[in-house]
């Protein structure tokens, strides 16, 4: 017997400190987003990180409301607080894991808007209102299906004799279990709403996103070949690389390098790996979702078909791995962007500004690779004019860097740029004379 009660002891304590720690960290990683975004300026000019941040805080309500009750009555096998706490408990469940999944669908729309369609396409469909609107609809819609129905015991009717039996099997009355079970109309309209509908938006956006991103890729190296075959070793030689890196949003890019000789010339797999490297990124998007949600949803909509015959520890293991999500999404949508990275060092680091001077440009003897404006935290392409070999300008001796959108994210770079030509210009040299007669 004290075997068994010791047995019994050591799993309850192994339990709670595994889900202590999953709730720890979903709380350090989304309020961490949260502050980050509060903080950092520039973070708030790009569209995008306002759902990242919504997402972030319906993230955060998960781990302090939902995760503790869940893991108490888990750990104790006993729920204490009440018939009525309970409903709310299970609506606030329903309500803020529906909202993180509708936050995820939008998401995806809104990338998919700034990476498949034009810049001033995308500025005149995701501008400040509709954004708005879409992240109200992600607060909103999950009220339809959380509190209002269950509040009501409209997912109860027709069941209310085996909930009563699952109360008594449990050996509690209604103020020491909590069961919730919904009926067949609850379980397919909920299901639906919650995930099936939001899923196969995030199929779509994504698989038009790759997409393109891959003909952007074909185009580039199609240029590429291009350039090398007409630019002399010596002149100047636009490398294009469009990659979808470790940061989710950050789908199409082209790098500009200038180079001195042919080694420099892109590899002929270079495309493989780009669309190798795309395809990575998005599959753990989307296989972390439908990791951490499907078997939950499965089991919602078979459950009420077979009779309620599901184990209640298999759903608490598909409930409990749907969480983990929301410690996940800071990790798959933050974590992974380098702007939010640079704020998080800052944050972490006590504001050490040698982190807020660092971004995504070299400043070195070559220029090095610079990321053009972004739309929605995804790299607008840099247009850039090869000069052939034997052109000669005293005005302009670097190639024109001409960003497609007005708001350049390097301009540091730009105003090298300009300086460099400045003092190559036919004043320069009067300039420099004088600044040194003064200096003496």
């Amino acid at each position: 017997m004290t075997s068994d009660g010791h047995s019994i002891t050591s799993t309850t304590i192994v339990l709670t400190v595994f889900l202590s720690v999953i709730i720890v960290m979903t709380v350090f990683g989304n309020l961490l987003v949260i502050v980050a975004l509060c903080k950092d300026r520039h973070l708030r000019k790009k569209k995008t990180n306002y759902f990242i941040v919504s997402l972030a805080f319906t993230d955060l309500l998960v781990a302090l409301v939902v995760m503790p009750f869940a893991a108490i009555e888990l750990t104790t096998g006993q729920w204490r607080y009440g018939e009525i706490f309970c409903l709310v408990r299970t609506s606030l469940d329903v309500l803020l894991t529906t909202a993180s999944i509708l936050h995820l669908c939008c998401i995806a729309l809104d990338r998919y808007y700034a990476i498949c369609c034009q810049p001033l396409v995308y500025r005149h469909k995701m501008t400040p209102v509709r954004v708005a609107v879409m992240l109200s609809s992600c607060w909103l819609i999950p009220t339809f299906i959380s509190f209002l129905p269950i509040m009501q015991s409209w997912n109860a009717i027709g069941i209310e004799d085996i909930i009563e039996e699952r109360r008594v099997l449990t050996g509690g009355s209604n103020d020491t279990s909590c069961v919730f079970l919904v009926n067949q109309p609850y379980a397919l309209i909920c299901s639906a709403v919650a995930f099936y509908v939001p899923l196969a938006l995030m199929v779509l956006a994504y698989q038009r996103i790759y997409v393109t991103a891959m003909t952007h890729a074909r185009q580039i190296e199609t240029l590429q070949r291009a350039g090398s075959a007409s630019v002399p070793a010596t002149a100047p030689v636009a490398s294009g690389r469009s990659s979808t890196s470790s940061d989710p949003s950050e789908h199409c890019r082209l790098r500009t390098v200038v180079s001195s000789s042919p080694e420099h010339a892109p590899m002929a797999n270079s495309r493989m790996r780009v669309e190798t490297k795309a395809a990575k990124t998005l599959a753990v998007i989307m296989g972390c979702f439908c990791l951490c949600w499907a078997p939950f949803f499965i089991t919602n909509v078979v459950d009420p078909f077979i009779h309620y015959s599901v184990p209640w520890q298999l759903w608490t293991a598909w409930l409990w791995l749907g969480y983990i999500n929301s410690g996940l999404n800071p990790f798959l949508y933050a974590f992974l962007n380098r702007a939010f990275r640079r704020a998080f060092l800052v944050i972490l680091c006590c504001g050490d500004e040698r982190y807020a001077r660092q971004g995504s440009c070299s400043y070195r003897q070559t220029p090095r690779p610079c990321s053009a404006a972004s739309v929605n935290g995804t790299s607008m392409a840099l247009r850039i004019t090869i000069r052939p070999r034997n052109f000669k300008s005293s005005t302009n001796p670097v190639p024109d860097f001409h960003p497609i959108d007005s708001q350049s994210t390097c301009p540091m770079y730009f105003r090298r740029a300009e300086i460099h030509r400045n003092r190559s210009g036919p004043d320069s040299k009067a300039i420099r004379t004088k600044s040194h007669s003064a200096a003496n």
